[in-house]
């Protein structure tokens, strides 16, 4: 897979056939050892093909097998009963009375200064 990868950023940078040299040259510089065997297989299977024709051909084998799941199934709707007696605690809470107000010097007669 590390050669295929270097492979197509060598074709996305604009070298349009990349040599096994090339390719090892990539990986060498982000510090990645090639596998000379798999990397002179995968430069002889696309020596001579468009790449863009080679992408097609693979796409339209994965379409075969499908796209998979249907995501994730909906989370679990149980113990809504819970939920609703925290409710009901927050509403008795509420219901406290605030302490009376006492004026800024202390006095609570409410009379002028």
């Amino acid at each position: 897979m590390k050669h295929m990868a270097a492979y197509l950023m060598l074709v996305l940078g604009g070298n349009e056939s990349p040599t096994a040299d090339d390719v090892s040259k990539a990986l060498s510089s982000v510090g990645v050892e090639a596998d000379s065997e798999q990397l002179d297989k995968l430069i002889s299977e696309l020596e001579g093909k468009d790449l863009s024709e080679v992408l097609a051909s693979g796409e339209a084998l994965l379409a075969k097998f499908g796209s998979g799941g249907g995501g994730g199934g909906g989370g679990g709707g149980g113990g809504g009963g819970a939920a609703e007696e925290e409710v009901e605690e927050e509403k008795e809470e509420e219901v406290e009375e605030a302490p009376p107000a006492v004026d800024m010097f202390g006095g609570d007669d409410g009379g002028d200064y």
